[in-house]
């Protein structure tokens, strides 16, 4: 986690098209921001829906930009988080979804929380990305980069998948299940979760495995360090596989492909929320209990 004391002077927009009022959110926000004196630049698919000229594509906006400011949900953020990694630049999210994990500030606070990180008074923190290569023989026939988590299924297979998977060439175990999630910290609290993962507190650099309903009961999430080298090949006697990327990009892997996973040289920078912890956004997102009455009445005393 790092303080950051430059003025942005410089931001970008990024919005989800396809929420009703992302092009009147993205017109006054844009506006409020030049008010403020500074130059915008907005990604070229919500400029398009919205009149603004020059749009940019992502990899432009963000060589452009000293701060990506994402209207959307969790799905804007992960597929911004792609684009702008290699860029190293900051990335605020401002909450149009209805879960909105990965963004921390909520429209109605959008313009104050807005206000303290365009004068520099803000907290980034550095999330863990995992780079994914699937080998065909001896051809690579697909990569990607994600923030969440990769995802072998069997798709709409009747039959358990056969997951040979190696860590830094030791073999571990051959999963047969109806898919494999491996996941950053910051999935930890997305489909992983779901699938009985644990949570992981997301600036710690670790990668969890996380079988889909495994045929072996004992076969249970493990967490692995940081360095480690995921070498998974897939055997089925059908149609093979499914290979999602962040729950955005997915392709068709065949038996004997090679999925290689491990930690990425890149990193998604988040603009943290100036009004609430970590573990309050955690709480409250996952409908988590509030203090017992007792214990409130004392901290208001």
């Amino acid at each position: 986690m790092g303080f950051k004391a430059m003025k942005i002077k410089r931001a970008g927009i990024v919005a989800n098209t396809q929420k009703e009022k992302s092009p009147e959110y993205t017109r006054s926000l844009k506006a409020w921001l030049e008010e403020k004196g500074v130059e915008v630049f907005v990604e070229a698919e919500i400029a398009a829906k919205t009149g603004i000229r020059c749009g940019l594509i992502c990899d432009d906006l963000a060589c452009k930009s000293q701060l990506i400011i994402v209207l959307g949900g969790d799905g804007t953020m992960l597929r911004t988080a792609r684009y702008v990694a290699r860029h190293d630049v900051p990335i605020v999210g401002i909450n149009m979804g209805s879960f909105g994990y990965l963004n921390e500030v909520n429209l109605g606070e959008m313009h104050a929380a807005l206000e303290l990180i365009l004068a520099g008074n803000y907290l980034t923190e550095k999330r863990m990305m995992l780079d994914v290569i699937i080998h065909r023989g001896k051809a690579i026939v697909n990569t990607g980069t994600v923030l969440n988590d990769v995802v072998i299924n069997r798709g709409n297979l009747s039959r358990i998948v056969e997951l040979e998977t190696t860590i830094n060439d030791k073999y571990l175990t051959t999963y047969k299940a109806d898919g494999l999630i491996i996941s950053t910290p910051t999935g930890s609290t997305a489909y992983s979760l779901s699938a009985g993962g644990p949570i992981v507190y997301p600036e710690k650099d670790l990668i969890i495995i996380n079988p889909i309903c495994p045929h072996t009961l004992t076969n249970r999430p493990i967490i692995i360090p940081e360095d480690s080298d995921l070498r998974i090949t897939l055997w089925s006697k059908e149609k093979g596989a499914t290979l999602t990327l962040d729950g955005q990009e997915s392709c068709r892997i065949k038996s004997g492909d090679i999925i290689t996973v491990k930690k990425s040289k890149y990193v998604t920078k988040l603009v943290l929320s100036p009004h609430r912890s970590y573990w309050e956004i955690l709480r409250s997102k996952l409908g988590w209990g509030g203090l017992p009455s007792g214990a409130r009445k004392r901290k208001n005393a």
